[in-house]
């Protein structure tokens, strides 16, 4: 008989599972006090059209094995659940690729970072030499 791993219902010694992006649906929807019969028609991403169906919400949100949504299919959950798309981006990027989000104390870094990718190179390169005056480069840093 197999040995079983309680944290991630699979054979003692598989990865952690990630379930990040279905955690944050069950909850939104629960704070929307909506049913999946409510949020399922709400599922179309306003540019392309592309629908989520009911039966793929629930998948979703019970975190069992579904295909990872596309970039369309992710803009309709955010449409459906009222949230940034950037947030179901995240939540995927974690539950179904192992990639967590930069996260700062306050927040403020994401903001940065998406200022920062509007301005001109030369721009950047200053922005991060003063960074460097006011904040040195520790060890094994990049910049």
């Amino acid at each position: 008989m197999a040995v079983e791993d309680v944290t991630t219902g699979g054979p003692a010694g598989s990865p952690e599972r990630r379930t990040q992006l279905s955690d944050l649906l069950k909850k939104r929807r629960a704070e929307l006090g909506e049913s999946l019969d409510v949020i399922a028609p709400k599922a179309v991403d306003p540019t392309s059209g592309t629908r989520v169906p009911r039966g793929k919400l629930y998948r979703l949100e019970r975190a069992d094995k579904v295909t990872p949504p596309v970039y369309e299919e992710l803009a309709a959950l955010a449409a459906a659940y009222r949230l940034p798309v950037e947030a179901m981006q995240d939540a995927a990027g974690a539950q179904f690729h192992g990639v967590d989000p930069l996260r700062s104390g306050t927040g403020e870094a994401v903001a940065y970072v998406r200022k920062l990718d509007s301005l001109p190179a030369e721009q950047r390169e200053r922005l991060l030499r003063l960074i460097d005056t006011l904040v040195p480069p520790q060890t094994g840093d990049d910049g």
